[in-house]
C-alpha cells in the first residue's frame, strides 16, 4: 500500500479526515490514477500512522478519511547517527541506508579531517537534498517518522550537546578492545543512543581525547577496516539488533 507522509496540521482527528497536498497529489492522480475509494497510508512524520480512504481528488489537494490507526514500527531506541562529512555523493547514501536501518537523527559535522567544505548556498542545497532522500528512504521503509536531517556543523559545537544522549559510542580504529556488544549489554536501559562516525581518515587524536573527557566510549567494529560510508549502518544495525529492532533478543 503506497505511504504519503503530511504535516501534522493536515491530519484532522476530530473529523476523520486527512487533507494530502504537494507533489504528492500529482503522484496519487497522474502517477497511480488513483480513484475515490482507494486506500493509502498516511503518517505525519512523527511517528503516527493510519489507513486512509481517498475521498475528493482535487487538482492541489487529496482529501481522504481516516480508517485505521496503524502500530508504530518506530524503533524504541532512537538512535542519532554523527557523520564526519565525507567526499562526493557518500553522504546521499549515508542518509538513504540509514532512513532504512531506523535511524532517528543525522547531523553531519565537520571534523579536522573533513575535505569537504560548504558555503551557504552549497550547503542549503546539500541539506534539502539529504531531507528529500530520507522522506523516499522512509516512504519506501515504510517507516513512521522521517530521521531529521540537520545541518552541518562544527564537530565541537555538536559536542556541547553530549550530555543529551543515553550514551555515545565512537568507532575508532585505535580501540581493539571494547566491542559494542560488551557495552550494549551492560548498560541497563537505554532509550537514546549516538553513533559518532569520523570522516575517510577517521578521528584524531585530539577530538579522541576530547570524547573521552566527556565520557563518550570509543568502541571497535571489529578487525576489518570500514568505510566511513559504512561504518555508521553496521553500528546502527548492530545496536537494533541487540534491542531486538532487527531480530535479536
Amino acid at each position: 500500500m503506497q505511504r504519503y507522509f503530511v504535516e501534522r496540521s493536515q491530519v484532522d482527528l476530530a473529523n476523520g479526515l486527512v487533507r494530502i497536498t504537494g507533489d504528492d497529489v500529482k503522484h496519487i492522480t497522474r502517477v497511480l490514477r488513483m480513484k475515490p475509494g482507494d486506500t493509502v497510508i498516511v503518517s505525519d512524520g512523527c511517528g503516527t500512522s493510519c489507513t486512509v480512504a481517498l475521498k475528493e481528488l482535487q487538482e492541489f489537494e487529496v482529501i481522504g478519511d481516516i480508517r485505521h490507526s496503524l502500530q508504530s514500527r518506530e524503533p524504541q531506541v532512537k538512535i542519532t547517527l554523527v557523520q564526519g562529512l565525507p567526499k562526493g555523493d557518500k553522504m546521499d547514501l549515508i542518509v538513504q541506508k540509514g532512513t532504512e536501518i531506523g535511524v532517528s537523527e543525522i547531523i553531519p559535522v565537520e571534523t579536522a579531517r573533513s575535505i569537504v567544505k560548504y558555503d551557504e548556498k552549497k550547503q542549503t542545497k546539500a541539506v534539502e537534498r539529504w531531507r528529500k532522500i530520507a522522506k523516499e528512504a522512509a516512504e519506501q521503509a515504510h517507516r513512521d517518522a522521517i530521521p531529521a536531517v540537520q545541518r552541518p556543523q562544527p564537530l565541537r559545537q555538536w559536542m556541547n550537546k553530549l550530555s543529551q544522549y543515553d550514551l555515545v559510542l565512537v568507532p575508532y580504529e585505535g580501540e581493539i578492545v571494547q566491542t559494542m556488544q560488551q557495552i550494549l549489554r551492560t548498560a541497563g536501559p537505554i532509550h537514546r543512543i549516538c553513533i559518532a562516525i569520523g570522516p575517510e581518515g577517521g578521528w584524531d587524536d585530539g577530538e579522541i581525547a576530547e570524547f573521552l573527557a566527556l565520557h563518550a566510549q570509543p568502541v571497535t567494529l571489529g578487525p576489518r577496516i570500514l568505510r566511513t560510508e559504512t561504518a555508521g549502518l553496521v553500528a546502527a544495525a548492530v545496536i537494533l539488533y541487540e534491542y531486538g529492532e532487527m531480530g535479536g533478543v
